[in-house]
């Protein structure tokens, strides 16, 4: 354990004391010290019996609790403290090799973890977090709940509730946390909650689309490079990793990631240090790392394209966004808000939204989610006035009940239409972007699949066959094309 300057981490005056249950005694003697110099009071404990007899006095609410104890498992001693006092915080100590233990301590009930050897300033910082959130766990259960409106999100369905409280819960800690969801669900906006409740909202955050990035450029925006590392670098680059020092890193379309990657990005969690792409030596960086996906992480790793190692290390504390079809009149809030938005940037005088599109919407399977609400409603501030959205100013797709295919999470739908099953395609299109949008314009009379796949396929062969490049003309996530792509080949497969 190396030794931090100890400024910035005075104990709380009614953080009450901190037991600590380690069974090395040299480990417990070098942890209460720094402890100590730091304000707290300490009780400290060698033994699983011991710990659960200084935890029933009730004096302490903040436990550093080591997995590995002679007689009893730190698992079990978890479970049995957090049911007896549910505002307890425990921190678990775990060895580096034990990476799994503490994700299932995680799922248990842990506040959070450090993983040996840390330094008195990781030590001092989840203490101080663990004691600040046990000093207010009384007045969070007095409060009322929470209402429609949440650090950027809007809705007060049970769904939505749930995640509030979960974001309220993990702020403070330093775990990771790995948020899914489908496209356009708020993956993002989850992110820069969970960053505005904890203790690093006053540093950066940082965010990551790791699927719009080339490979061969990836490592560099995470990590950085010193001029002259690869052809091109004509100057140093500071990469994701150290912008968001002291911060959070939000890493999205994270199994995008290529194996290799995912190892050094392993290495990154497991020692905090980064190594520029040219650099002689690594440095150290404080970052709180967040990730999300629109895929099954599960699902990736069976299938051998995510390391099972780096998935527990990121893992630790999951986050399920629910589709907008799933949250109810969730819909009609987040609409009327949008609506308020675009009106005021747009100029116009619309207040509310009509009743039967209020009925459509309620029942409208919305697969693009808020993002294809979002577009919806701008397409109305856009193209129309009034005090009264109706259904005539709706985009096709949402007044015909139809659930178009997205292109992507982000922008615009492409027309339906009408090609009888088994037509003949037109031939492939000029390449560039002016051909292609030619090409999507003969296409009228087409399915709506087809001119999709068309597009998409035309598009990557027109950029010699670099999906990351077609996604980027396409203004699409490269996972997203990935994930079409791969479908066609499953029906092609089946056929």
């Amino acid at each position: 354990m190396t030794h931090a300057r100890l400024s910035g981490f005075a104990a709380r005056p009614d953080a009450g004391p901190v037991l600590l249950v380690e069974d090395t005694p040299s480990l417990s003697m070098v942890y209460e010290t720094v402890l100590r110099k730091a304000g707290y009071d300490v009780r400290a404990a060698l033994t699983g019996a011991d710990a659960r007899a200084e935890f029933a006095r009730g004096a302490a609410r903040v436990v550093l609790l080591d997995l590995i104890l002679p007689d009893a498992d730190g698992i079990d001693l978890l479970r049995e403290m957090t049911r007896a006092d549910p505002g307890a915080k425990v921190i678990v100590i775990t060895a580096n090799g034990s990476i799994n233990r503490a994700v299932d301590a995680m799922r248990g009930g842990a506040f959070d973890f450090l993983v040996k050897p840390f330094d008195d300033k990781r030590l001092l910082s989840a203490v101080a977090n663990a004691a600040a959130a046990a000093g207010g766990a009384a007045e969070a259960a007095a409060a009322p709940p929470a209402g429609s409106r949440f650090h950027g999100f809007v809705g007060s369905s049970p769904a939505m509730q749930a995640v509030y409280e979960k974001v309220r819960s993990i702020g403070r800690s330093t775990a990771t946390v790995f948020v899914t969801g489908e496209s356009g669900s708020g993956k993002e906006v989850c992110a820069q909650a969970i960053h505005a409740v904890s203790n690093r909202a006053s540093g950066p955050f940082v965010p990551l689309n790791c699927g719009a990035i080339p490979k061969d450029l990836l490592e560099s925006e995470v990590f950085g490079h010193l001029r002259g590392a690869f052809t091109g670098a004509v100057a140093d680059k500071q990469g994701a990793a150290a912008a968001a020092d002291g911060g959070t890193l939000f890493m999205d379309e994270i199994c995008e990631l290529s194996l290799d990657l995912q190892a050094k990005l392993l290495r990154f969690l497991q020692t905090s240090t980064i190594q520029p792409v040219g650099a002689a030596t690594p440095r150290k960086v404080d970052v709180r790392i967040v990730c999300a996906t629109n895929r099954d992480p599960a699902e990736e790793v069976r299938r051998g394209r995510f390391r099972e190692d780096l998935f527990y290390r990121l893992h630790v504390v999951p986050i399920h966004l629910p589709p907008l079809r799933e949250r109810g009149e969730d819909v009609l809030e987040i609409a009327q808000t949008f609506l308020e938005q675009f009106s005021r940037e747009e100029g116009k005088r619309f207040k509310r939204l009509g009743e039967e599109v209020r009925r459509l919407f309620l029942s409208h399977p919305w697969p693009g989610n808020v993002r294809q609400l979002q577009n919806a409603i701008r397409h109305v501030a856009v193209l129309h006035d009034g005090e009264e959205v109706t259904p005539a100013m709706l985009p096709p797709e949402i007044v015909s009940g139809q659930a178009p295919t997205p292109v992507d999470g982000a922008q615009g739908w492409f027309p339906a239409t009408g090609r009888a099953p088994g037509a003949a395609a037109p031939a492939a299109p000029p390449a560039g972007p002016e051909g292609l949008r030619a090409h999507a314009r003969a296409m009228v009379g087409a399915r709506l699949a087809d001119v999709e796949r068309e597009v998409i396929e035309a598009t990557i062969e027109a950029c010699g066959g670099s999906v990351p490049k077609a996604a980027r003309m396409l203004d699409v996530s490269a996972s997203t094309l990935y994930r079409k792509r791969e479908a066609w080949a499953r029906a092609r497969d089946k056929a």
